[in-house]
């Protein structure tokens, strides 16, 4: 796999834990499918970033809802995930008719760990260069009527702001309105909380592209219109993560928020509308 993809085993690699955990968040049971020896031992470095891990999962959970709420709205919605990596969304969510997309050589792994035919909901994989290849093109065949919910988690971080409105231009183009659900992480995040495993990611292949001062500008200077925002920390501690794992009473995390509001915001998941 290219080096970029070799960084999907880290998410992977979380979400197993995961769902070993007493009291799973994802419940992730097809994680472990893709963790050969090679994925378990470009994750062994991320075991011990207890932050990253928590933010990882805590923004899985945060997708999971969102996509499950709208699902629950409109059963038939497409679901497209763009550089899905080992997501496995389609096998844990009720409804959808689901489109992943992503490298040749990813695809080709995840059909023969976790086939489509395994799959209740219907499924559609397709393998694309996006270094080489049109993602619009791709997406030209894709014929729908229904709503429409596209899922880019885990990427925009890797692409500088003209790489990231070239995506949402294309994705525009053939999708006239949709959701948008996507992680974002500003420049000010990085730089205070993001230095340690970002060294990682980028021995494991990958490399963060400089950050923007405040990404949201991009989607919204694209006609998009911001829809919610849901810090990843502070989602967790909703969720009882970093009790768990930190032993950090709610009431103490929420005096850090109020202190530290600017900070760790900086890295949430935003709900984007177009059309």
């Amino acid at each position: 796999m290219n080096p970029v993809s070799n960084t999907a085993f880290y998410c992977c690699g979380v979400r197993m834990d995961d769902a070993n955990r007493k009291r799973s968040i994802c419940n992730d049971i097809h994680a472990g499918t893709f963790m050969d020896a090679r994925g378990l031992e470009i994750f062994a470095p991320f075991r011990s970033e207890t932050m990253p891990n928590i933010s990882n999962i805590s923004r899985c959970r945060i997708i999971d809802d969102h996509v499950s709420a709208e699902l629950g709205k409109s059963p038939s919605a497409s679901v497209v995930t763009i550089g899905a990596g080992f997501d496995t969304r389609p096998y844990r969510l009720r409804g959808g008719d689901w489109l992943e997309l992503d490298e040749p050589q990813l695809i080709e792994y995840k059909n023969r760990r976790l086939p489509v035919s395994e799959c209740d909901n219907p499924l559609t994989r397709i393998a694309i260069d996006f270094a080489g290849e049109s993602l619009h093109e791709k997406l030209s065949g894709i014929e729908t009527t229904s709503p429409v919910i596209i899922v880019i988690e885990g990427v925009f971080m890797y692409l500088d702001p003209v790489a990231i409105a070239q995506t949402l231009q294309q994705v525009q183009q053939r999708f006239p309105r949709h959701a948008l659900l996507c992680d974002l992480m500003t420049r000010r995040f990085f730089d205070r909380f993001a230095q340690g495993v970002h060294g990682k990611l980028v021995a494991a292949g990958g490399h963060f592209s400089d950050r923007p001062e405040n990404p949201i500008t991009i989607f919204l200077d694209n006609d998009y219109r911001l829809a919610e925002s849901v810090p990843m920390l502070k989602r967790a501690n909703e969720l009882g993560l970093l009790w768990d794992e930190l032993r950090l009473p709610s009431i103490i995390f929420s005096l850090v928020l109020n202190i530290f509001m600017r900070d760790l915001q900086g890295y949430a998941v935003h709900r984007f509308d177009f059309g």
